[in-house]
């Protein structure tokens, strides 16, 4: 019997998940299939119910449901646990439903591993929406000292904060001011996602040596990844990051650790152009 699999999320079409896991199941002879599941928040317990009931294999999470799904959950493992931040869903051998957070892996092994004395980088984070817990564990996990975070809404920070006790709160009206002082700036808004909003100014004051990093993959270059690349500053799209948390949702599920190669990476930016 064919396995399904899934992802949730609002906005969802522009993701590229069925391309990536279904290119894998090809490539390992899985009977299975991945879909986009287009849904709305009053559908998540249902969603739980049919992995439960075996009518989906797993599910990954995007916005805006990477919390909200959590309370319909019966346990959170590991980074998960550690963000209340969910992005692949399971039911393991005791018929628990499992969340795991597979985002904080995929950003360290995308670009933070690459980091050089990053203990000594000051780190801000655009964002305090789904996946920004999993962007600041895995700056911390890479051992950054100095993490702060903007976002429109400041009450959303402020609950950051009580997770994560040493993060700055910077207001965002200060955003365009502030952002020379900081080392990485990663991007975790949807600011830039295609057909969407973008920054309403550009980075002219950011470092030289700057390493920006955005979240989002779609389109490859936001307005903002575009003007500092122009400028020579290392920036890296959400592509990598987006793989690299797909490749370790594949092995929850499958037990597969599945082969980043490179038709498949062929096979996404085609998707992208």
């Amino acid at each position: 019997m064919t396995k399904k699999f899934g992802i949730i999320g609002n906005p969802i079409k522009h993701s590229l998940s069925p391309v990536l896991h279904n290119y894998w199941f090809d490539k390992y002879k899985i009977d299975a299939q991945y879909s986009i599941l287009d849904i709305q928040e009053a559908e998540l317990p249902n969603i739980i119910k049919k992995i439960k009931e075996g009518g989906l294999s797993g599910i990954n999470v995007t916005l805006p449901y990477k919390q909200k799904i959590v309370s319909h959950l019966d346990v959170l493992v590991n980074d998960a646990e550690a963000t209340s931040s969910v992005n692949t869903i399971y039911l393991d051998t005791h018929k628990t439903i499992v969340g795991e957070n597979t985002d904080v892996f995929g950003l360290q092994a995308a670009y933070l591993k690459e980091v050089d004395n990053a203990s000594k980088k000051n780190s801000l984070i655009i964002g305090a929406g789904g996946v920004s817990p999993s962007v600041i564990l895995s700056l911390q996990k890479s051992n950054v000292q100095k993490i702060s975070i903007v976002n429109r809404t400041l009450d959303k920070c402020i609950f950051l904060k009580k997770k994560f006790k040493n993060l700055n709160i910077i207001k965002w009206q200060n955003l365009k001011d502030e952002i020379h002082k900081y080392d990485i700036i990663v991007n975790a808004t949807s600011l830039g996602l295609k057909n969407g909003d973008d920054f309403d100014f550009n980075f002219e004051k950011t470092k030289k040596n700057l390493i920006y990093i955005d979240t989002i993959y779609n389109p490859l270059e936001t307005k903002t990844l575009k003007y500092l690349k122009e400028r020579e500053t290392k920036v890296y799209n959400g592509l990598d990051m987006f793989i690299y948390q797909g490749q370790k949702s594949f092995y929850l599920w499958n037990k597969i650790n599945p082969e980043i190669d490179q038709k498949l990476i062929e096979l996404l930016l085609e998707k992208l152009r």
